[in-house]
């Protein structure tokens, strides 16, 4: 199942931007290397990574659709609220998220230490304050966050953000339909196969069977 945001062929003639790098799933990030990127970052006083990677966290979004965030999207007021909705480029379809008091006190902060106005981008990179961080800065990003606390980066990728947060979920909850609606799948099979819950939960039910 693809999952990128983009479906469309390689234009033909171009280097595979996967060509030499391990492809597949990639896992999701466990709590503790979670909070372990947290105090990382806030120990290097690095309030926009900080605050993206909060967000990426909490909003379950394609890596697509978190670097083109705008500033109304999460702070229309000019600080962060509750809940957002954002339509995601590859379906079309809104999805909504909650944002955590941790997630809204870096994005505070982050509005704080820039010049930001609703129409902006939320996160920007090299290209300009007018342009938004691309999917391969992010990537880039996540590398060092994932190298930062001893881990090897070619096993993440940005839908291990993505994943983390929903996986979590599913394992304390079992509702495989709240997921559905927080990834914003528009099929419950999508999101079985999205999380590999049903292998999962085959080895679980195998490792607590004694014969």
């Amino acid at each position: 199942m693809s999952t990128s945001c983009n479906s469309n062929s390689e234009t033909a003639g171009r280097r595979p931007w996967n060509r030499g790098k391990i492809t597949g799933a990639k896992p999701p990030l466990q709590p503790k290397h979670v909070w372990a990127i947290r105090t990382q970052l806030q120990l290097e006083g690095r309030i926009r990574d900080l605050a993206l990677f909060n967000l990426a966290v909490d909003s379950k979004l394609r890596g697509c659709d978190v670097v083109r965030l705008k500033v109304e999207d999460v702070a229309p007021h000019g600080y962060a609220i509750d809940r957002a909705t954002v339509r995601q480029r590859k379906t079309g379809r809104p999805v909504k998220f909650e944002i955590t008091e941790q997630t809204r006190q870096a994005v505070d902060v982050y509005l704080a230490s820039q010049r930001k106005k609703p129409g902006d981008y939320l996160f920007t990179g090299r290209r300009g304050p007018g342009r938004n961080l691309t999917t391969r800065q992010y990537a880039r990003l996540l590398s060092t966050w994932i190298s930062g606390i001893g881990l090897d980066p070619s096993m993440f990728g940005t839908h291990s953000i993505r994943r983390t947060k929903a996986t979590l979920i599913y394992k304390r909850t079992g509702n495989l339909r709240a997921v559905q609606l927080l990834l914003g799948h528009t099929k419950i099979d999508s999101t079985v196969r999205y999380l590999g819950v049903e292998v999962d939960d085959a080895l679980a039910i195998a490792e607590q069977t004694d014969i």
